[in-house]
């Protein structure tokens, strides 16, 4: 009883922007995770809570991801269904539609389970349909799994993972590519413990998205620029954007030897009301000092609005940062926290079931 009084409080404070005190934490989970669930998302054996294996070696149900999204979408109901998928790479793209709903794909980890595609828009795609891996379905969870396009930076755009999924959730995943590589879309999504490397704009979209404790890698271009985001809300109306959270920000290995010749930038607004945010994240010496980019000329600058609070490392100095009307070095933890977990995607009220760890406030 009580703690369901708890978690009414908490999310009534969340609704009202009263100020969040932290949960309290046991084994790295918060203490609302029950034990049960805690050994769930620790657990290495997962093919046991599975309703559906996929096994490249014939083992489990499907040896292709592709048969168990078909067959899972003959399923009656809308509860949580499991998809194990072992060890293995598996060429295919992989579309769950907007009818399936509450899908968790859980592979063995990353580097472990692997879905690659090639489409790009050098190859004759387009960004949206070149995801090696689309997602509509609302209340989708992958854990454990990489998701990879290898088209290659001359190919443009080539889309390793597309999420257009309400209330999703990446948790100790990977996302390879190099231009657009994590597409995303729309809706509310939170993203914990995962590793994204790319290029040109390679978080991108129109969802309101938390990255938390992430590893984000920018890779060798080959025209000498980065840009890690480019976030697309185009009206100031709308409640999306992209908050960086307590993560890291370095050069993957291909770029750490010629990094003085390439200029990396946090962000660059691919539309006009174009909002990203830095809050308590790493960032390390390959960011250039002006730390944002022009999209074209003074388009959005004034009208964009990106924001730095607390973050660490050689590449985080405001001192020489850009000019604009829309850029703001945050002072105020007042500021910083309309973007966390709580209030930027009202956490508290969706992620607690989910089992996967997330911190609320700043």
């Amino acid at each position: 009883m009580s703690n369901n009084v708890s978690k009414l409080i908490s999310n009534t404070l969340s609704i009202n922007k009263v100020p969040y005190a932290e949960p309290s934490y046991k084994g790295g989970y918060p203490t609302w995770v029950k034990p049960g669930d805690r050994k769930l998302l620790q657990s290495s054996s997962l093919a046991s809570q599975a309703n559906i294996v996929v096994s490249k070696d014939g083992s489990g149900d499907y040896t292709t991801i592709g048969a168990a999204i078909t067959a899972a979408s003959k399923r009656s109901g809308s509860g949580r269904h499991v998809i194990y998928v072992k060890a293995g790479t598996y060429s295919e793209n992989v579309q769950i539609g907007s009818g399936l709903k509450n899908i968790m794909l859980v592979g063995d980890g990353i580097g472990k389970t692997i879905v690659t595609g090639s489409k790009s828009v050098g190859g004759g795609s387009t960004t949206f349909k070149s995801a090696t891996v689309a997602v509509v379905g609302d209340g989708f969870i992958a854990r454990g799994m990489t998701f990879r396009n290898t088209a290659g930076a001359s190919n443009h755009q080539s889309v390793a993972l597309r999420s257009g999924s309400d209330l999703s959730v990446y948790y100790q995943c990977s996302f390879e590519g190099y231009q657009d590589t994590l597409y995303t879309y729309s809706e509310r999504q939170f993203y914990r413990g995962c590793d994204i490397y790319g290029t040109v704009d390679f978080i991108f979209g129109n969802a309101a998205v938390v990255f938390q404790n992430c590893n984000i890698y920018a890779r060798n271009p080959p025209n000498k620029i980065n840009t890690v985001t480019a976030q697309g809300r185009t009206d100031p109306n709308q409640n999306t954007g992209i908050s960086i959270h307590d993560c890291k920000v370095t050069a993957a290995s291909d770029l750490k030897p010629v990094q003085g010749s390439v200029k990396t930038y946090l962000g660059r607004p691919w539309k006009e009301y174009s909002r990203t945010v830095f809050l308590k994240t790493y960032l390390d010496s390959l960011i250039n000092s002006a730390g944002w980019l022009e999209w074209s000329g003074n388009f959005a600058l004034n009208t964009l609005y990106y924001g730095e609070y607390m973050n660490t490392g050689d590449g985080s100095s405001t001192s020489g940062r850009v000019k604009w009307a829309g850029y703001h070095v945050i002072t105020s933890s007042t500021e910083a926290a309309k973007f966390t977990v709580g209030n930027f995607i009202s956490g508290n009220s969706w992620l607690p079931s989910t089992n996967v760890p997330f911190t609320s406030g700043l």
